[in-house]
């Protein structure tokens, strides 16, 4: 009986913890009233709200095809996911923080949620991507050393330790002061157009990856000036204005082919060589599709799909109770774990929430009722051929098991395929399903298995109307 209190203890307290994290505000609120009342200051949790779909809180759907016609068959996968990559660089820099950018073969889909400049968006999205080399500004350089050694200056002369004060009279006492804010790179007549390949190898004798750049005619000429007069000084290339990558400069290179090393991992230097790839010979895309979805639809979809999911489980609770009595109860108590879990792990993924994606999850609660329902039948069976209570739990998980196992299989499996092989709009019904499977798994074998093993002793078992 002590191992049971335990494991009962256990498990609320996961539950506990998953409430917490799923509904921070409640616990928040806890908190405040104990910290005013005692004058403590415990910490409180961070509030982050569900992540929604488009269609749950509005926003637009673009839809862009890519033209891969000059590019090698091996080469469009890597090309596709490189213009992924730069894609949400563009997005993330407009300020759209949690856009979806997919790859579907040679089309690119954008998903922005929210209220936000489409026309923008879409003209910030499309541009072709623009890859250069810059070199250390010797203006700049000079200019930001002197006024380093103005600033120097400056601080050395306060006698004791420098202030907060200080550094804010430091705009006052040094004229010009934010010049070494600057960034020091100017632009090279090279460019991305002069780069005709990018590739990773492994060095003869490190084994370190080491990314070979290989220039046209033209290019060979313009890198070997610029590598001549910025020998010993870094050189750095830039894609759509942000720095990609930067080596320093070991001798004039000449021929058109040089080296990057630099201590990258395998990884690195395969994503830094796609990415210059991507800056030499640029992916046009051309938007294909657009869609807009207003926040007040997305809100009352949402709206009606909580209400459906509150009628079903109302629904649930009354057939369990009503016909299962108290197997029933304990059967609705491990469904509201499960359903917390699920919530738990839609908060801590995160899952982004689609109309699809809800109606899998009010899916997978069809499905975890329907486990116990086999459990419970298989155990009425069992009672009443004359077993006990402790005997008819342990058959009736044992005879169930089997069918639980392969229903639940086959819809797992159905449902990785939907991950894998349709859209976004389908994707969020499988992953939402696929979580759902499995925790109605765990809710069904090991909660309401806990549940019964606790009560299948003592005066509730003897009730025999409790259990029939």
């Amino acid at each position: 009986m002590k191992t049971k209190n335990t494991t009962i203890i256990l498990l609320f307290l996961v539950l506990f913890f998953c409430y917490i994290i799923t509904f921070p505000a409640v616990f928040n609120r806890g908190i405040d009233y104990v910290n005013d009342s005692f004058s403590s200051s415990l910490p409180t949790l961070k509030e982050r709200d569900f992540m929604f779909g488009l269609d749950l809180q509005g926003g637009a759907y673009l839809l862009y095809q890519a033209d891969l016609e000059e590019v090698s068959s091996g080469e469009r996968a890597q090309r596709m996911e490189g213009l992924r990559n730069l894609i949400e660089r563009r997005v993330d820099l407009y300020g759209i923080g949690e856009s979806m950018v997919q790859v579907r073969g040679e089309r690119l889909v954008v998903e922005i949620p929210g209220d936000h400049d489409l026309d923008e968006a879409i003209s910030i999205i499309g541009e072709t991507p623009f890859l250069d080399f810059r070199e250390i500004s010797p203006e700049v350089e000079e200019k930001q050393a002197e006024k380093w050694e103005e600033i120097t200056d400056y601080l050395d002369k306060r006698v004791e330790e420098v202030t907060f004060e200080d550094l804010m009279g430091l705009e006052e006492e040094v004229e010009g002061w934010e010049i070494v804010l600057e960034e020091p790179y100017s632009k090279t007549e090279l460019t991305g157009r002069h780069l005709e390949n990018a590739r990773v190898t492994m060095h003869p004798v490190t084994q370190d990856p080491v990314i070979i750049l290989n220039f046209n005619e033209e290019g060979a000429d313009l890198f070997a000036d610029i590598t001549e007069r910025n020998v010993g000084r870094p050189l750095a290339t830039f894609l759509d204005g942000e720095i990609l990558q930067e080596a320093t400069v070991q001798e004039k290179i000449s021929g058109g082919e040089a080296q990057i090393t630099g201590g990258f991992s395998v990884e690195e230097a395969y994503s830094v060589a796609r990415d210059l790839r991507i800056g030499a010979l640029p992916v046009p895309i051309e938007l294909v599709s657009q869609q807009s979805i207003g926040p007040a639809l997305g809100e009352d979809s949402l709206n009606v799909s909580l209400r459906a999911g509150i009628f079903g489980f109302l629904l649930v609770v009354v057939f369990m109770i009503f016909v299962y009595r108290l197997p029933g109860l304990f059967s609705i108590i491990s469904l509201s774990a499960y359903i917390l879990m699920v919530l738990f792990l839609f908060k801590i993924v995160p899952v982004t929430l689609t109309l699809s994606g809800i109606a899998g999850f009010i899916l997978s609660i069809g499905m975890a009722i329907d486990a116990n329902i086999l459990i419970l039948s298989r155990m009425r069976e069992e009672i009443r051929e004359g077993k006990s209570i402790s005997k008819s739990v342990e058959e009736g998980y044992r005879r169930a098991w089997s069918s639980i196992r392969d229903g639940n299989i086959t819809t797992l499996m159905v449902a990785i395929i939907l991950f894998f092989i349709t859209t976004s709009f389908v994707r969020g019904f499988a992953i939402t399903l696929i979580l759902g499977i499995l925790m109605s798994l765990f809710s069904a074998m090991i909660i309401n298995r806990i549940l019964l093993s606790f009560f299948e002793e003592g005066k509730l078992a003897k009730i025999k109307g409790l259990w029939l």
